[in-house]
C-alpha cells in the first residue's frame, strides 16, 4: 500500500526542514523494519539511556507524525541517542515506508496500564487544553498532531518532562508545559493513557 506524505507544515512545527511529498509503500517496509520491531515490537520494552521509560507504541499512528519525528531525530533537534543514530541513517524513502507500515490503524486496542503516580480522573479534567490538538480521548483526527491515547502513561509523562525541559523542542507544546506541574504531567499522562488508541505493531 503506497501514500503519499507531505509533511511541510509539521516538520515546521517540530522544528525540522520542510520536506519534499514522499510516496511510503508499508509492503517495502516489511524488509526495513528490524531495526525498529527489536524495541518498538516488544510491548511494554524500556529504554536504559538516557532515562528508563517504555519506548512508544507506534501502531495506528499517523504517518505523518512518525515521519516528521524521524525528521527531527537526524536533525539532532530530538535528543535521544539511540534515535538520532537510527534516523540518521534512514533516508527520506525509508522515512515514508515506516510510517506507512505502522500508520495502519486497526479497532482500536486496550489501554496501556498506568504505572505512574497519576490520576486518570485529575487529568480528564486538566485534559481540555490538550483536546484542542490531540483531540478529548488522545485520538486527534488531525495528521499534524500526534494521536496519545494508549500510549504509555510512562512515556508520555517522560515526553512532558522533556518539553518543560528544552530537550524536545516544539513552539506549542513548550507554552503548554510551562504552567503544568509534575503533577498535572503525571495526571495527563495517567488519563491519555487510559485511553483505547495505539498499540504495539509486532
Amino acid at each position: 500500500m503506497r501514500r503519499r506524505y507531505l509533511v511541510c507544515g509539521l516538520a515546521f512545527a517540530l522544528g525540522a526542514l520542510p520536506a519534499a511529498a514522499v510516496e511510503g509503500d508499508a509492503e517495502a517496509a516489511k524488509g526495513k523494519i528490524s531495526m525498529c520491531i527489536g524495541c518498538h515490537g516488544i510491548d511494554g520494552y524500556r529504554t536504559a539511556f538516557p532515562t528508563v521509560y517504555p519506548v512508544p507504541k507506534l501502531g495506528g499512528q499517523h504517518p505523518e507524525y512518525i515521519m516528521a519525528a524521524l525528521q527531527v531525530y537526524k536533525s539532532g533537534d530530538r535528543s535521544h541517542p539511540t534515535m538520532q543514530s537510527i534516523a540518521g541513517g534512514l533516508s527520506e524513502q525509508d522515512m515514508a515506508d515506516l510510517a506507512a507500515y505502522y500508520g495502519a490503524m486497526p479497532a482500536q486496542s486496550a489501554a496501556a496500564p498506568a504505572r505512574v503516580s497519576g490520576s486518570p480522573q485529575r487529568g480528564k479534567e486538566k485534559a481540555e487544553v490538550c483536546a484542542a490538538c490531540h483531540g478529548p480521548d488522545g485520538n486527534s483526527p488531525l495528521s499534524t498532531f500526534p494521536r496519545i491515547g494508549g500510549q504509555h502513561p510512562e512515556y508520555l509523562l517522560q515526553a512532558l518532562l522533556d518539553y518543560k525541559a528544552g530537550r524536545r523542542k516544539d513552539p506549542i507544546m513548550a507554552v503548554q508545559v510551562e504552567a503544568l506541574s509534575k503533577q498535572d504531567m503525571a495526571d495527563l499522562a495517567a488519563w491519555f493513557g487510559a485511553q483505547q488508541g495505539l498499540y504495539t505493531k509486532r
